[in-house]
């Protein structure tokens, strides 16, 4: 009898814990995403507010979810303390498990990607397309003399910290602290090897990259860029009566970083006369920083330029985009006027 009555209320308590599960699992544990999505990814901003929140899952979650997902919120501090961030939304995570990545700020990193782009307003532009961050206010920082000086550059020189290669960066991460990261990732890549390289060459980092930027701009073809560094290198060291502060490197892309006009396709004599310190026709040296972010391919040319004793070039006649090689300048000048003619024929101004 007593076994009975037991029994008797064991079963609905039972089937009372199983429906209390049940209800837990559907709101709180089941797939947050619709069904047959893939990760999805909620951006929230720095003006967003826990209505917004709501907004911006409402269109990817289901119903249920989103309902314990706001059960969560309205038992906790969540809506006063509403974390800016990237999260993602695996298949199979839960209302429970999203809640807590959004209220402990546990975001997912996008790539960043450094690109190779020749003026600091493009540099900007590119990176902030992938963060949270505004465009003009990395530009500023960039410009500003102090920040330069503070990370042991200036304003000629800064993108030289920047090198392209891909990067996890949380995307709503500061403007200082991803020039900090930037700084680091420059430091990694300055390793001993790379180091005492550039000590043989008797050329700092900052040299290194500014040479490696004229390298990039003259080849896109990476087997030569070794040969064209050559070339620069031999013309920067040299020294004799009649270059005793050395060559200038004449290097026609630093001439259009001057005027700022990266489409033209002929230098003609008239553009080599403008009053710039990029105007490396009229200035001998490297110019005061870089004319773009070089690729990794065109520092390590310069780091492991090839030795020769060629000091002219000119890109060569079948436009396919390499160069012919001179030792005198009467040979240079038989290639210039092969490819002046190779131009004109095209009717290429």
């Amino acid at each position: 009898m007593k076994h009975n009555c037991v029994k008797r209320y064991l079963i609905p308590a039972g089937i009372c814990v199983l429906v209390i599960l049940g209800i837990l699992y559907y709101y709180f544990f089941s797939a947050m995403l619709h069904s047959g999505s893939a990760t999805q990814y909620v951006y929230i901003d720095n003006d967003d507010n826990i209505d917004s929140v709501y907004a911006k899952l409402e269109p990817i979650c289901a119903p249920q979810a989103l309902n314990g997902f706001r059960t969560l919120t309205r038992h906790s501090s969540y809506d006063e303390h509403v974390k800016s961030g990237r999260y993602a939304i695996k298949p199979g995570q839960g209302a429970f498990v999203v809640f807590r990545h959004l209220k402990n700020g546990m975001q997912e990193p996008v790539n960043l990607t450094i690109p190779s782009v020749r003026t600091l307003e493009r540099l900007s532009a590119e990176v902030c397309k992938r963060l949270m961050m505004d465009s003009t206010q990395l530009l500023q920082a960039l410009r500003d003399p102090k920040i330069c000086a503070h990370y042991g550059y200036d304003t000629a020189t800064i993108q030289c910290m920047f090198i392209p290669n891909t990067y996890d960066i949380y995307w709503n991460v500061s403007t200082e602290k991803l020039l900090d990261r930037m700084q680091k990732e420059s430091k990694n890549f300055w390793d001993v090897d790379r180091t005492v390289k550039a000590k043989e060459l008797k050329l700092s980092p900052v040299q290194v990259i500014t040479l490696a930027s004229i390298v990039d701009e003259e080849t896109a073809n990476n087997a030569e860029k070794p040969m064209v560094a050559g070339m620069y290198y031999n013309r920067l060291m040299l020294r004799n009566a009649e270059y005793p502060n050395g060559m200038p490197l004449q290097a026609d892309p630093t001439i259009k970083y001057a005027w700022q006009q990266f489409g033209l396709k002929r230098i003609y004599n008239k553009l080599l006369y403008i009053d710039s310190p990029y105007n490396t026709y009229r200035n001998t040296g490297l110019p005061p920083g870089p004319i773009r972010i070089p690729s990794v391919e065109g520092i390590e040319a310069v780091l492991n330029l090839k030795k020769h004793d060629y000091l002219y070039m000119c890109a060569k006649e079948d436009f396919s985009g390499t160069h012919n090689f001179a030792r005198t300048y009467s040979e240079h000048m038989a290639n210039a006027a092969k490819y002046t003619k190779a131009l004109n024929q095209r009717g290429i101004k």
